[in-house]
């Protein structure tokens, strides 16, 4: 496995694997790996010949008053892990090459990313859709995989690679999940061990939800009372959104009578934490 730290190195090596006919799939990251990570990068082994795994803690996407300075890294332990995987290429930039003083350019998909976190988040997708344009164009993959627990993100990143008539195919992964059902998630790492066992009141609501609307409660509005209840009933949890969402275009839905996205924003303490489910009437 080669780690590759230059955006130029990134280039030259990925143009020479595409001149070979090498099948090239990216797995976009920031870092700190769990196994919800190595999973996107199994599958990416599955499609392609070689795997491109970024590091890159993206500045432009975190707010001011965000987690940028104390997100968790640790290049030495995600490099042994991506080898262990099988990954081909650990390409870890540092944000004064990917964005230099002079920089002014951006990338903007406007109606996807209006609701949910766009709205709790102002600004964060136009740093997802402008990083991930900034990589596809330096790896040149001919897929990319993206974990489905940011669903939003996985939305708008196929948004704008259809709308720029991007050349890379985007694969979406199943969340993948604790034994008790909490999303795998980086941040998972700021909660204490009470917080914790709190935690897993977002997936406990989204399975509540499915079980409400199975029993024939169809009401959005109803079902968001019920669930924020639900889940202020356990310790250290501040709810950010619950919203129901149609799958592909986010708008508002306030009956479930097709397969409807039911997504969550929770603080458990100063952890924020998303979830989402497809809930089927």
């Amino acid at each position: 496995m080669r780690l590759i730290k230059e955006v130029s190195q990134m280039k030259i090596w990925s143009e020479n694997a595409r001149k070979n006919g090498v099948r090239i799939a990216l797995v976009p990251t920031m870092g700190y790996f769990h196994e919800g990570h190595l999973a996107l990068m199994r599958k990416a082994k599955t499609l392609a010949n070689k795997v491109v795994v970024s590091i890159f803690v993206n500045p432009i996407q975190f707010g001011p008053q965000e987690d940028l300075k104390e997100y968790p890294r640790d290049l030495e332990r995600d490099a042994s892990l991506a080898q262990e995987v099988g990954v081909d290429v650990v390409f870890a930039p540092n944000a004064k090459d990917m964005y230099p003083q002079v920089y002014q350019t951006y990338v903007e998909v406007t109606e996807l990313s209006k609701p949910l976190c766009g709205a709790k988040r102002p600004g964060h997708f136009k740093g997802v859709a402008t990083v991930c344009l900034k990589l596809f164009n330096i790896v040149k993959p001919h897929l990319a995989v993206f974990g489905l627990k940011d669903y939003q993100q996985f939305l708008v990143v196929k948004r704008m690679v259809a709308d720029l008539n991007l050349d890379v195919e985007i694969v979406g992964h199943p969340i993948v999940r604790e034994k008790d059902g909490l999303a795998m998630s980086s941040r998972n790492i700021y909660l204490s061990p009470e917080e914790r066992k709190s935690a897993v009141c977002l997936y406990k609501a989204l399975c509540l939800a499915k079980e409400k609307v199975k029993k024939g409660l169809k009401d959005t509005n109803i079902l968001q009372k019920e669930l924020e209840e639900f889940i202020l009933s356990h310790p250290y949890t501040k709810v950010d959104y619950i919203e129901f969402r149609d799958p592909e275009h986010l708008i508002e839905v306030r009956e479930i009578t097709e397969p409807t996205l039911l997504a969550l924003a929770v603080f458990i303490g100063k952890a924020r934490l998303i979830d989402n489910m497809i809930i089927e009437p």
